[in-house]
């Protein structure tokens, strides 16, 4: 599983003009599945991008020392399939990617499993497989990329040539 976590002060998603989702300061996630993605993936990705450190303390002044849970955030969870394209020549390929029916309730799985392990009402998401305008203020900026521990494995062995 592939995440990339961007600070952000605001974040939403429109789908047919109509915004579906929006949060204020917190962490916009876009998420991509790969194939081979089980359960202790999504864990993984969970566990980590609750507890990254990317906030500020101002008590303290440390700059990265707080979660998105510690300053009690909004977390926008946006599925995105793309994460897994590889170009061959120019055109993009997503065959390494999740497939859509297998993706769609594990996807749902993992915004269940994030509602649950923080806040229910501080974790948003878009809609799967929609055709979606992302919109986000970036604060920072701020962007990191997570690979889940049993994804890295697997990406090691479809490098193409």
């Amino acid at each position: 599983m592939r995440a990339v976590v961007q600070r952000v002060a605001s974040a939403s998603v429109e789908v047919e003009g109509r915004t579906i989702s929006e949060i204020g300061p917190g962490l916009l996630v876009l998420v991509g599945i790969h194939d081979s993605d089980v359960e202790s993936d999504a864990d993984y990705i969970c566990r980590k991008v609750l507890n990254m450190r990317l906030f500020p303390n101002e008590k303290t002044g440390k700059q990265w020392d707080q979660s998105v849970v510690q300053r009690n955030y909004g977390v926008l969870l946006v599925s995105q399939f793309t994460l897994y394209g590889i170009l061959k020549g120019n055109k993009p390929d997503f065959h390494v990617a999740m497939s859509p029916e297998r993706a769609k309730p594990f996807y749902a799985s993992l915004v269940d499993k994030f509602q649950k392990s923080y806040n229910a009402d501080a974790i948003k998401d878009g809609v799967f497989g929609a055709m979606m305008k992302v919109n986000l203020i970036n604060d920072g900026p701020v962007t990191m990329q997570l690979d889940s521990s049993q994804t890295s494995k697997n990406m090691s062995n479809a490098v193409e040539p």
